[in-house]
């Protein structure tokens, strides 16, 4: 093969790596859920309040040294963390958005390190059994790079293994305060 012959199936296999990474998804919506044995006035305040976020964030164990700052009001829509991390937990803000007290919580995640990204994270309780189903989801648009490093990257197993052990973290939390009353 002469050198021309190899540039073009080079050129090619670029175009068609290009149009496959063109061709995946924009957005994604990764949620994780269990039920805690708990009502929801027991885990509404963990999730609706961003300081009570330490005492069960999987992030904190990932970062123990972690810089944060509150600001806005002290608990509710308006609220605000900056939080500087390690490589592990990043860096951005979080912003409560919207609550329905002992049903909801949105927040604004805004990374800015290791990535950046603008993402919804949901927190939704809802009755089940004698407990209560706690809902941890996050959704946003997957960029061209982002596209790249999700053919790399199972990204939906590293930020749902994240949520799950929050999700335990919090129910041990809420459950060893029922049981303790």
């Amino acid at each position: 093969m002469n050198r021309k012959n190899i540039l073009a199936i080079a050129a090619i296999g670029m175009a068609g790596l290009i149009a496959f990474i063109h061709s995946r998804p924009d957005h994604f919506r990764y949620e994780r859920s269990a039920v805690i044995e708990s009502p929801a006035e027991a885990i509404f305040p963990y999730i609706s309040d961003l300081k009570l976020g330490v005492e069960w964030s999987p992030y904190e164990r990932k970062d123990p040294n972690m810089k944060r700052t509150f600001s806005g009001p002290v608990v509710g829509v308006g609220q605000i963390e900056a939080f500087d991390g390690n490589s592990e937990a990043g860096s951005g803000q979080l912003e409560v958005v919207n609550l329905v007290p002992n049903q909801s919580v949105q927040i604004r995640l805004t990374m800015t390190q290791p990535m950046p990204a603008d993402n919804q994270v949901e927190y939704t309780l809802s009755p089940e059994g004698t407990g209560t189903r706690l809902s941890w989801a996050m959704s946003g648009k997957i960029p061209f790079f982002g596209k790249i490093i999700n053919l790399l990257i199972d990204c939906e197993k590293m930020v749902t293994a994240d949520f799950d052990i929050g999700i335990q973290n919090l129910k041990k939390l809420v459950e060893s305060k029922i049981t303790a009353k």
